[in-house]
């Protein structure tokens, strides 16, 4: 019993994750190598703009290590928050869930998302290439972190 006319709320992320289990947990519709690359261009972008700034005004040493700096929290919190979003993802209508449960990865996850793009890229970019055969669209830094990319519009933020 609940003190909201004796029915239990069902929370959004309730709600969301009883449809993913439903669906078969971690199947679904998942966004395609050619969104992600343009949402990972428009971040690179980004992040290239910063890059020259802070190079045309500071030592090179030091714009490079805060623009590693910005790069890890842009990635960190943006994917790692309630949307799962980068700018670059929201503009291409793509977001980064939970492969098991279907919601937000939170910070923690982002922060090793993002460090394991590093091993994604390595090989030849073998990792990220890894997408284009896997039965779930997963990079190897998506294996890693236990996450999958997915149409915004067919799995609604937490």
């Amino acid at each position: 019993m609940s003190d909201f006319g004796g029915q239990s709320p069902m929370p959004a992320q309730q709600e969301q994750d009883s449809r993913w289990e439903q669906a078969g947990g971690g199947s679904g519709p998942r966004a395609g190598f050619w969104r992600r690359f343009g949402a990972a261009l428009i971040d690179v972008v980004i992040l290239g703009v910063l890059y020259a700034v802070l190079s045309a005004v500071l030592d090179p040493g030091l714009a490079y290590v805060l623009y590693l700096l910005a790069n890890y929290t842009y990635f960190t919190v943006l994917e790692g928050g309630p949307s799962g979003q980068t700018v670059g993802k929201k503009a291409l209508g793509i977001r980064v869930i939970d492969f098991k449960a279907g919601g937000p990865i939170g910070y923690g996850r982002g922060l090793l998302r993002n460090l394991a793009k590093i091993l994604s890229s390595i090989p030849i970019a073998l990792g990220y290439l890894w997408m284009l055969w896997d039965p779930e669209k997963q990079t190897w830094h998506d294996k890693l972190a236990t996450t999958v990319v997915v149409p915004a519009d067919a799995y609604r933020a937490a």
